[in-house]
């Protein structure tokens, strides 16, 4: 069991993690946050790590059982007269894909980096987790270091989305691979995009759903977010100029039980878990925000009451890429 793993800082400092770790945590309006970054205002708490395994399952059963998209057993073939192949997984979360790809790949180095000790402490031998607010300018990994760099839902922690392609585009080795999946925060009705009903005129049929989306969307962009960064993902990833071979694919999350086709309930049905743990989650940044106690109850329990009694097919969309570093 491992008890200890490094802290990446932004001077380069290391520290270990161990038994203790309440250093690296602080409580905002009554839930556990990270400690490095005041940017990203999700919980790093059990919730949030349940959450995390939500996604991640959600995905598996988008992804047909599989934990990725492109061809990473291909990219991850060992080659003569080089050392092991290196997976970095940006945003682990609760580290569910760096365990399972180290489990997939167990001659594979994985490391899984996050803002916060969140993930379990008994993992394989070929898998290390550590700290490191990715919001910065330069990141502490070597140039051409990694095969594989993974990314996925961590744009909300980010204010300069391009500059942290252009350093994943760095600690690639030529040839390798990028994997990013970014969540659209726009809410979707009966397959119609907020801003597509705004100018139809149409209702929502979810008028709280809808209205804590756009208070979320808002706060993001108080805090220097780039919102439309997930729809931008591809045209982002050719714009560093260090890609080719780009791929880009749009994944329709269904959010509840409405879905007839069997893999599609039950990604509905995730999504629907996750969300009903989010909801609650989003206070402590409608509150940092400046709004007030009740306002944040009462857009939270409107929303809420969309979840569970929908009157319409609620979705979300992804945005995926894979795109091979230019040789």
């Amino acid at each position: 069991m491992r008890l200890n793993y490094p802290v990446v800082f932004p001077l380069n400092q290391i520290t270990f993690v161990g038994e203790d770790d309440a250093q690296f945590f602080t409580e905002i309006h009554g839930r556990k946050f990270n400690a490095l970054s005041q940017r990203y205002m999700l919980p790093a708490d059990g919730d949030e790590v349940r959450r995390s395994e939500l996604q991640h399952r959600m995905l598996q059963f988008l992804f047909d059982g599989k934990n990725y998209v492109g061809p990473m057993k291909e990219v991850l073939t060992p080659r003569k007269g080089h050392e092991r192949c290196r997976i970095l997984d940006l945003g682990t979360g609760g580290g569910f894909w760096a365990i399972d790809l180290a489990d997939e790949f167990p001659e594979a180095e994985v490391i899984g980096v996050d803002l916060a000790p969140i993930q379990p402490r008994d993992v394989p031998e070929n898998c290390t987790f550590e700290l490191c607010d990715l919001d910065q300018w330069y990141l502490p990994y070597p140039t051409g270091h990694f095969d594989v760099v993974h990314a996925r839902f961590m744009h909300t922690g980010i204010e300069n989305f391009p500059r942290l392609l252009h350093e994943i585009a760095r600690m690639l080795r030529p040839g390798g691979l990028v994997i990013l999946i970014e969540s659209d925060s726009e809410p979707i009705a009966d397959g119609k995009t907020a801003t597509e009903l705004t100018r139809s005129g149409q209702p929502s049929g979810m008028r709280g759903w809808f209205a804590l989306w756009e208070a979320y969307r808002k706060c993001l962009r108080d805090k220097g977010i780039d919102v439309a960064v997930p729809p931008e993902l591809p045209n982002l990833v050719a714009a560093t100029g260090d890609f080719d071979k780009i791929v880009s694919q749009e994944g329709n999350i269904p959010i509840g039980f409405w879905p007839k086709d069997p893999v599609a309930l039950t990604i509905g049905q995730l999504a629907w878990l996750n969300y009903d743990i989010m909801l609650p989650a989003l206070k402590p940044l409608f509150l940092s925000a400046g709004m007030r106690e009740w306002e944040a109850k009462k857009l939270i329990e409107e929303a809420h009451q969309d979840l569970y009694y929908p009157l319409v097919r609620a979705s979300t969309r992804l945005h995926i890429v894979h795109a091979f570093r230019k040789a």
